[in-house]
């Protein structure tokens, strides 16, 4: 698939302030400076469309993007920022877990990380806990200009394989450059098998 059209719709301080259609939601979480905004004008090709920033942790509402006027991308605010005062910390934390585990409309969430480095703790237990919630995600790993291809392969299969202490079945993943526009239409076809099966489960109810 591809983007034809992509607008700002709302930027919302609770779930209850979300938009209140059905249309599907496929959300973006990752820990702050990992390059979720770029990514996101990325795949839309819409450089101004998601504010990136050189300050880590910018985003602290739940944004919506209408897309192609069919379903909604959603940036959610970071998690992991240490400079935030606890009380914004927990305020954050409790808006996206009240989002990822009672917003109906989410049909996926992609976990945003940073191909350069070892699986991080902070990372490992949001992954976990996505698990034991039953969440559909997928990984996306960012910054792979940065390292290169057979490098970033390398680091993200090394990453994958270190879940398998736990996880039985590993979630999709993809290996991802804003920069070269690398993995865009991997993440974008995977948005339409999703959309296409749920067009399919639809018709059939």
């Amino acid at each position: 698939m591809d983007i034809k059209q992509a607008q700002f719709v709302i930027s919302a301080p609770t779930v209850e302030k979300c938009p209140r259609d059905t249309k599907p939601e496929f959300a973006f979480i990752g820990r702050s400076n990992v390059g979720k905004s770029s990514l996101i004008n990325m795949l839309c090709n819409h450089k101004g469309l998601a504010k990136t920033s050189a300050t880590p942790g910018k985003t602290l509402l739940i944004n919506h993007f209408i897309i192609d006027k069919e379903w909604y991308l959603v940036d959610l605010p970071g998690y992991g920022y240490a400079k935030r005062s606890k009380s914004v910390i927990e305020k954050i934390d409790k808006m996206i877990q009240t989002y990822i585990l009672q917003r109906k409309q989410l049909i996926n969430l992609f976990v945003l990380i940073d191909v350069r480095h070892e699986q991080q703790k902070i990372d490992r237990e949001f992954i976990d806990w996505l698990g034991i919630s039953g969440i559909p995600f997928s990984i996306i790993f960012t910054k792979a200009d940065k390292l290169g291809r057979v490098k970033a392969k390398q680091n993200a299969d090394a990453w994958m394989n270190a879940l398998l202490d736990s996880w039985e079945e590993l979630p999709p993943y993809f290996i991802t450059s804003s920069e070269k526009k690398t993995g865009r239409d991997e993440v974008l076809d995977y948005i339409g098998k999703v959309m296409a099966e749920i067009n399919e489960q639809n018709q059939q109810a």
